[in-house]
């Protein structure tokens, strides 16, 4: 496979073009990363609203079937709201985990490919939805479920990390930094939990 994928490049004339299809055919040579790249895709697929929404369907598509921990699933938030970019960046570092190098790519593809193609389709008509009361309707249905969703994942993860006196006081500082200095960047606040933790600990 190696030398297949060296040949191609070495004889191309359009090395951009001749090497995207080769990355999506090592991501799909993989049964396990074929897998990844599924399951990301049937996210991306189906997630609306708020990039929150995603740990819900993370935690139904691999933490319920025993592809990751909660734990593990925790971690992964954790990262991505400390990198920059938005927060579906954590499904790059769940394909890490899963399976290494190629399995970040796999998860990565399948996440973010939904979104290019339901823009592409639905661009020329959103001047019309916009202007139907049964639509926004619908829109803002959507943005109440979505809420509904990203609370109960708060409560089912805030059952396993809220674990002693210490990510209590963490967890309430963090709300009132979130409502108190609503302009705040949220990457202060992350930082400041992680140094508020290790101090902590310390005591």
């Amino acid at each position: 496979m190696d030398f297949l994928v060296w040949y191609f490049i070495r004889n191309s004339k359009n090395n951009l073009n001749s090497f995207t299809p080769l990355v999506l055919l090592q991501v799909t040579a993989s049964a396990s990363n074929l897998k990844i790249l599924l399951t990301f895709l049937k996210v991306g697929a189906l997630l609306y609203g708020s990039g929150y929404v995603l740990f819900a369907y993370l935690d139904a598509e691999l933490v319920s079937t025993g592809f990751l921990t909660r734990q593990e699933l925790i971690d992964a938030v954790a990262v991505g709201q400390f990198t920059p970019g938005p927060v579906l960046s954590t499904a790059t570092f769940i394909g890490w985990q899963l399976n290494g190098f190629w399995g970040a790519i796999a998860a990565t593809v399948g996440i973010f490919l939904p979104s290019f193609i339901f823009v592409a389709i639905l661009n020329p008509l959103i001047p019309k939805m916009r202007k139907s009361k049964i639509i926004a309707a619908f829109l803002d249905a959507v943005n109440i479920a979505a809420v509904a969703v990203i609370v109960a994942v708060c409560v089912e993860m805030g059952k396993d990390t809220l674990t002693d006196w210490r990510t209590i006081l963490i967890a309430v500082l963090s709300i009132i930094a979130v409502f108190v200095f609503k302009n705040m960047n949220s990457a202060f606040i992350v930082i400041g939990g992680a140094l508020t933790g290790y101090l902590l600990t310390l005591i």
